[in-house]
């Protein structure tokens, strides 16, 4: 039942009388104590970014004596509506970050490169999560994750892709880690690889999965590192919305094909993906107000961290573990291949 449940986003009506919302309320205050701490974090330690420290609270949550049961019952159906409906909204506002002066600045040889890195990583990370025999949609998930923009792209696939709690919460997991572990380990190669502020930049916006981590790692180099540096994953993000409708078409395909078809077949593009590209047309008019643009990220990456909480507490580390060598493998040959092409590709470019 509790797998018909996730699948399908339904839920049996609540005994109490006091209507549907009122299960939701648990979940949804226990995620925004969830995004306060994780801000929290983030002003006493800004190399972590928000949504990365959102995550590992989630998982921490889940496996804390004596909040364990409330994420597990009470807080559940709320938790899982952040980790759904907000991821939606948070996507919509990240369209506000994105302009099409700023992508086609970059070129149309750092555009050709750009796309040539996704789908290099995409089509290989699906093809080797797939040999590796991992479970479910995590291929998928995880390919999409590594591709585009981390949690965030994981959250827009599962949408449409109709796929497990647990699977888009162990891909999340797995795809924070490799992005914060990019903190770290990036800055130390910036030099030895012979790359100058600008490429360090390109490179680690072309190979770092979310925004926060691209901020984080890139500014290091200094302030024209961090410039390229998000305009080249800005530049990724744009590439969320034809992925996500792939899928759909991929997913009515798969429906259509089948001997008895169950549920609605899901839109070609999704609502979200339409309300991601009115907000990228929106940003490229020029008409909205910086302090609006200010406003909207700030609103975009709390609602992310609510979601990236939802999601992170309902990874189960003993079922992880179970996976984990698969995984493991997965994420790092995944993280050597985004690395590898994105570092050839900016030295081809520049």
């Amino acid at each position: 039942m509790a797998l018909l449940t996730a699948r399908t986003g339904t839920r049996p009506a609540p005994a109490t009388g006091r209507g549907p919302g009122a299960g939701k309320l648990p979940g949804l205050a226990m995620a925004a104590g969830g995004v306060a701490v994780a801000w929290a974090v983030h002003r006493l330690v800004p190399a972590v970014p928000m949504l990365t420290a959102a995550v590992v609270l989630g998982i921490a949550a889940a496996h804390l004596p004596g909040v364990r049961t409330a994420v597990r019952g009470a807080a559940r159906p709320g938790l899982t509506l952040a980790g759904k409906r907000l991821m939606r909204i948070g996507v919509v506002l990240l369209g506000l970050k994105l302009s099409l002066d700023d992508v086609l600045g970059l070129g149309w040889a750092t555009v050709a490169m750009v796309v040539a890195v996704v789908a290099a990583t995409f089509w290989g990370t699906l093809c080797l999560g797939r040999r590796l025999g991992l479970r479910g949609d995590q291929p998928l998930l995880i390919a999409t994750g590594y591709s585009i923009c981390g949690a965030s792209a994981i959250g827009a696939v599962s949408e449409v892709s109709g796929s497990d709690e647990e699977d888009v919460a162990t891909s999340v997991a797995l795809v924070t880690l490799c992005g914060t572990l990019a903190i770290a380990v990036l800055p130390l190669l910036h030099h030895p690889l012979g790359l100058d502020d600008a490429q360090f930049g390109r490179w680690v916006g072309a190979g770092v999965h979310d925004v926060g981590q691209v901020v984080a790692t890139a500014q290091t180099a200094g302030p024209a590192a961090l410039t390229d540096a998000v305009l080249v994953k800005l530049m990724r993000v744009a590439l969320l919305a034809p992925l996500v409708a792939a899928v759909a078409v991929s997913v009515r395909g798969r429906r259509r094909g089948a001997a008895r078809p169950s549920g609605k077949r899901p839109p070609l593009v999704p609502l979200f993906v339409l309300g991601f590209l009115a907000m990228v047309a929106v940003r490229s008019t020029g008409w909205v107000p910086g302090g609006a643009l200010d406003l909207a990220g700030h609103a975009q990456e709390l609602l992310l961290a609510a979601a990236l909480f939802g999601l992170g507490s309902a990874v189960h580390l003993p079922s992880l573990a179970r996976t984990g060598g698969r995984v493991a493998a997965l994420g790092l040959c995944s993280w050597v291949v985004i690395a590898g092409a994105s570092y050839g590709g900016v030295l081809l470019t520049t």
